[in-house]
């Protein structure tokens, strides 16, 4: 039976140097657009990610877009998921244009809630102060999602954000749309985008190709938890959100 990996990459098989900890021997593996490292590993996650390897097919399942995905130095052979789900990469590395026609249409259809929730936080930031501008995510000539960051990396104005525009916002005009926050990142997203409904998709393309599958999901946002849902086994790296609200609370 074939075996399948939907990982996340972020936080999940690399991370910035400030979350590697004291963890030594680290390797860059992700890249700003002038060549610099912005992401490393460790050799933990190395000798993990060599073990998957050795027993199964991974398939990235990733937030990032085609050009900051291209930018991850390590060696997929297979389909990936990037765009929060938005977007499928065949084997060829290229995108199957099927799947993206259905999502360009509700995408579409999502933008004016997207400008609008980020006039709301422009609006706002002017208000109190704070600096950091929400940005619309765009990729193969489509609007994905809003993303917002602070400039001094720090979550408590996100969190402020978040209570005073983004989740009253949601519960008024955005209720097509949801939430992701992790760290310094705050995104608002139309429900009508999620990687979950690009695992099943793939999935159903692996089980016609090979017959009956064996899927893994591993990802260390609570968001990644619907697609790692839709897998017959999770994996959770220790000491992630994920990890704090599945397995440390307990």
């Amino acid at each position: 039976m074939k075996k399948f990996l939907f990982v996340d990459l972020d936080d999940t098989l690399f991370q910035s140097m400030e979350k590697c900890g004291d963890a030594t021997d680290l390797k860059p593996i992700a890249f700003l657009k002038d060549g610099a490292p912005i992401s490393y590993s460790t050799q933990k996650q190395r000798e993990l990610l060599g073990m998957f390897e050795q027993s199964m097919t991974l398939i990235p399942t990733t937030a990032r877009n085609f050009d900051a995905y291209n930018r991850v130095k390590l060696d997929f052979n297979s389909y990936a998921i990037i765009n929060y789900g938005g977007v499928i990469l065949s084997e060829d590395g290229q995108a199957d244009l099927s799947y993206l026609s259905a999502k360009q249409s509700q995408m579409h259809l999502a933008l004016p809630g997207l400008m609008d929730v980020m006039q709301h936080i422009d609006d706002y930031g002017r208000k109190v102060g704070f600096t950091g501008k929400a940005r619309l995510i765009e990729d193969f000539g489509t609007p994905f999602y809003m993303v917002l960051k602070d400039p001094h990396k720090k979550p408590e104005p996100l969190a402020e954000v978040e209570k005073h525009v983004v989740a009253p916002w949601l519960a008024s005009d955005g209720k097509d749309y949801y939430l992701h926050r992790n760290g310094n990142n705050l995104a608002v997203l139309p429900k009508a985008l999620n990687k979950a409904n690009a695992v099943l998709h793939l999935k159903a393309v692996l089980s016609e190709q090979h017959g009956e599958i064996l899927s893994f999901g591993m990802g260390d946002s609570k968001s990644d938890a619907c697609f790692m849902s839709q897998c017959d086994y999770a994996i959770i790296p220790r000491s992630t959100q994920l990890a704090g609200v599945a397995l440390e609370a307990l």
